[in-house]
């Protein structure tokens, strides 16, 4: 009653051990394929981490900077701005790692909330009464007068710009992650099964226990069984391909390190152009939002302050050499594996598995 070790010879297999050898092949298979898939996983994986605390890091030191130019310049309206701060890199860094939002949201909500901060601590330091009425009309009088000129367009242009390919390098690299698992969790095809139990294990059947697959017949039933495997070679090496782009585009006019340094110096020519246009604007919110209550006495705005770099810059410069080290390794080992899914088959072909040098093998048949 055997289905698959069919022999004219007499044979020590039951139904049962041939049930058997298909769930060993199935077992093996897997196994086979996560310890080729294990290198390349984890290269990917390391690199994710690697990529992501790399960036934390330097979004964490450009909102440090971007935090201490309140303290040293804008003294009166620090402590209230460091949560909008906050909020702007706690946005960009969801961007990055593949949230449902964008740049110029992200922008455009820390101006909208850096104004009424600005308007009532710099431009006009005598408001006593800063109401949430008052404070949501400032919020949204602030997109149509514009305080802050160009500068808050030009930041959404540039981080849209450096941003976008750290964010499809993010993706990309959980893209291959999750291509990788769905080899390894492939299911086995009834003939690819029987066609392995026929290769590794008929030969049990007649007690030839030591007897190894021929090459090309290894060769033969893993094409079959892989074929849809096989396929991911033309998509696996576009996807290097694609890999190498957003490497290089990080590394050229979309650097991101450079982009994220600039905030500091664009959040200060912002409101530095809010002072100058100061009396304008008053008057443009007095008509728009009303005249709120003030204090007594001349109250002057506070003196504007050239900011000075700190040496944060530093620090900066070294985040942006590791990264972009740690992102050429990463390129350099994935061109590497561009041949992986084309080589698969011949790699699970390799090693003990077959026999190579003896003058006898198994053929699916016999002993040649």
């Amino acid at each position: 009653d055997l289905q698959i070790c069919q022999h004219r010879a007499p044979t020590c297999c039951t139904k049962k051990m041939e049930e058997s050898y298909q769930a060993a092949v199935r077992r093996e298979r897997t196994q086979n394929i996560q310890a080729l898939n294990f290198e390349l996983k984890y290269m990917i994986v390391g690199h994710i981490t690697a990529f992501q605390e790399a960036f934390e890091s330097l979004l964490r030191l450009a909102e440090n900077r971007t935090s201490s130019l309140f303290e040293a310049a804008y003294r009166p309206m620090a402590k209230e701005a460091a949560e909008p701060v906050r909020e702007l890199f706690t946005d960009l860094s969801l961007y990055i790692l593949g949230a449902e939002t964008t740049v110029e949201s992200a922008v455009l909500r820390f101006f909208d909330s850096l104004f009424p901060l600005v308007y009532s601590r710099l431009i006009n330091p005598g408001i006593t009464d800063l109401s949430e009425d008052y404070t949501e009309c400032l919020r949204l009088t602030r997109q149509d007068i514009n305080p802050f000129g160009r500068y808050p367009k030009n930041l959404v242009t540039e981080l849209s710009k450096s941003l976008w390919a750290s964010r499809m390098l993010s993706q990309a690299l959980s893209l291959g992650i999750e291509v990788i698992n769905t080899t390894e969790h492939a299911a086995l095809t009834k003939e690819c099964s029987r066609a392995l139990v026929r290769m590794q294990y008929c030969p049990h059947c007649q007690g030839l226990t030591l007897i190894r697959p021929c090459v090309g017949y290894c060769l033969n039933v893993m094409r079959g069984c892989l074929a849809g495997v096989s396929e991911l070679d033309a998509p696996w090496r576009e996807y290097i391909s694609t890999l190498e782009f957003l490497a290089g585009e990080m590394a050229a006019s979309h650097d991101p390190e450079a982009a994220l340094a600039g905030i500091r110096n664009a959040v200060n020519e912002a409101v530095l152009h809010a002072q100058l246009n100061g009396p304008q604007l008053s008057a443009t919110v007095d008509k728009v939002c009303g005249q709120p209550k003030r204090q007594e006495g001349n109250l002057s705005s506070d003196t504007i302050v050239p900011v000075k770099e700190v040496t944060e810059m530093q620090t900066l410069v070294m985040a942006h050499t590791s990264l972009n080290n740690k992102r050429r390794e990463f390129i350099n080992y994935m061109k590497r594996s561009r041949t992986f899914y084309a080589s698969i088959t011949e790699r699970l072909c390799d090693g003990d598995l077959v026999v190579r040098d003896s003058s006898t093998c198994w053929n699916g048949e016999d002993v040649v």
